[in-house]
């Protein structure tokens, strides 16, 4: 029997340790009509499910059982529902249909059973019951394309970033209304809001820039340039530095958010994409230290440490992978 010195022993089950809650990916494939489910610990695809036509986004449940997936549709129509998956199970258990409300995208898990989603075709902030699979509230935007979300669960706030609009619009979660639609720049798509909930930055994709909006007087506070064509940003959750996803340049910019710096960039550059590899969709799990890029033209995603800042892997899903998320289910 092989034998193992004490620190070798201990490194080692720390090692084990890691890999078995390493957790599982969800990948959204826009022009394959599926979610896939990777693990982390063999870097494998596990599950394949089938969603709606043109998933988007997806959010995950607090305990990682539950995932719902935005169906937004493609060219030849708009979508209009939402797929529930059983993480656990890999299977689907329903499809929730919501009527009149067009092109869904953007989704955040609000509390309990409810999820927030943006609808584009209706200019419009949804809050959905997942368990009893309807709308319970409809909150107007008055905004052309209305795209991502970004919860402040202490100010009872909800963040909607404006493509057609170039402006974020401020919701008041408990009285289900609007209270601003604040001027951001051209082509306002990726929106997230600071871990301590005095920030909100909205990136600008027409105008390559970001917009600083202070919570607190719903006023931009700070307008940062971002080549090129930002699309989605995200803050880790030390606040410290906030990544943003620029499409057209083919890297990653991280900025200081103290200082609101661009402090360096990772390049999402791979041989399988000669057109650039157009990274989207940002996720950051804290617990493993990593940053998940999809690349949508490269049909991967780059896995980027947050202590080094290096690519340390690439990961296979399915065609256009775009919106990410995140269980720490072990399948």
């Amino acid at each position: 029997m092989k034998r193992f010195a004490p620190l070798a022993l201990a490194a080692a089950l720390l090692a084990c340790a890691f890999t078995a809650s390493a957790g599982t990916l969800l990948v959204l494939n826009k022009s394959d009509n599926t979610m896939s489910l990777l693990d982390l610990a063999s870097k494998k695809s596990v599950a394949t499910i089938p969603t709606g036509n043109g998933p988007h986004e997806v959010a995950v449940s607090p305990d990682g059982r539950t995932a719902v997936v935005c169906n937004y549709g493609s060219q030849v129509g708009p979508g209009s529902t939402l797929t529930v998956v059983d993480v656990g199970a890999r299977k689907v258990t329903r499809t929730i249909d919501l009527q009149q409300y067009r092109r869904p995208h953007g989704i955040a898990w609000l509390r309990g059973n409810e999820v927030a989603v943006t609808t584009e075709g209706s200019k419009t902030l949804l809050i959905v019951d997942v368990a009893a699979g309807n709308v319970t509230a409809a909150i107007d935007t008055d905004q052309n394309g209305s795209h991502m979300v970004a919860l402040a669960p202490a100010h009872d706030r909800a963040f909607v970033a404006n493509i057609g609009s170039g402006s974020v619009t401020v919701i008041d979660l408990k009285e289900k209304r609007r209270i601003a639609n604040i001027p951001s720049g051209t082509g306002t798509e990726g929106i997230a809001i600071s871990p301590d909930q005095r920030e909100v930055w909205a990136t600008n994709r027409g105008a390559n820039t970001v917009s600083i909006i202070d919570v607190a007087s719903s006023k931009v506070v700070a307008t940062l340039d971002s080549k090129s064509f930002p699309i989605r940003a995200k803050f880790t959750d030390d606040g410290k530095h906030v990544l943003v996803s620029n499409a057209q340049s083919g890297d990653v910019a991280v900025f200081d958010a103290a200082t609101r710096r661009e402090v360096r960039r990772v390049t999402m550059q791979s041989d399988k994409s000669a057109q650039g590899p157009v990274p989207v969709g940002i996720l950051i799990v804290p617990s493993l230290s990593q940053a998940f890029i999809a690349n949508t033209n490269a049909d991967t995603v780059t896995v980027i440490d947050l202590k080094s800042w290096q690519i340390i892997d690439r990961l296979t899903a399915g065609k256009e992978p775009d919106g990410l998320g995140y269980s720490e289910l072990s399948l």
